[in-house]
């Protein structure tokens, strides 16, 4: 059941809605619990997204490796699979950029790159929705309608 079309559209659905809510400008401490709670959800959905596309990435990892995608699926690989190393990188980093924020140990360097990496995934994520505009229709409904002649 982990794998049906509406799961996996109501974990697209919140993984952009939190992604959407984390990049809200938010000032002092209870703005930071805010973005924390926010990003941690994200990044909850974004695992979730991961798992449940598994058996892909790893069928088209093993394509990719062997010559066997085409052109239209390379890219779109090569695209998941930045943003996977991208969001990987703004996560890992948004979770040690907690203890400088709060004026505790830790560099400050670090919230910096969850800053440029973040956005730079926002830009992947761009390019990742654009590429999967024709899936984005059929499960809303909208694509192509054979018509039907009237046999009369």
């Amino acid at each position: 059941m982990m794998n049906s079309k509406r799961t996996k559209i109501i974990v697209d659905i919140l993984m952009t809605v939190f992604l959407i809510l984390s990049f809200i400008r938010w000032d002092g401490t209870s703005g930071a619990i805010y973005h924390i709670v926010v990003g941690s959800a994200c990044a909850l959905f974004f695992a979730v997204h991961i798992f449940i596309h598994r058996k892909w990435i790893k069928a088209v990892t093993k394509s990719c490796f062997v010559g066997k995608l085409n052109k239209a699926l390379k890219w779109k690989y090569i695209i998941d699979m930045l943003l996977l190393v991208v969001w990987s990188i703004s996560i890992v980093t948004g979770f040690f950029a907690i203890a400088p924020f709060f004026n505790e140990m830790g560099d400050a360097g670090v919230g910096r790159l969850h800053g440029i990496t973040a956005r730079v995934g926002l830009g992947l994520i761009i390019v990742h929705i654009i590429q999967h505009i024709p899936q984005i229709k059929s499960y809303i409904g909208i694509g192509k309608r054979v018509r039907v002649k009237n046999e009369s």
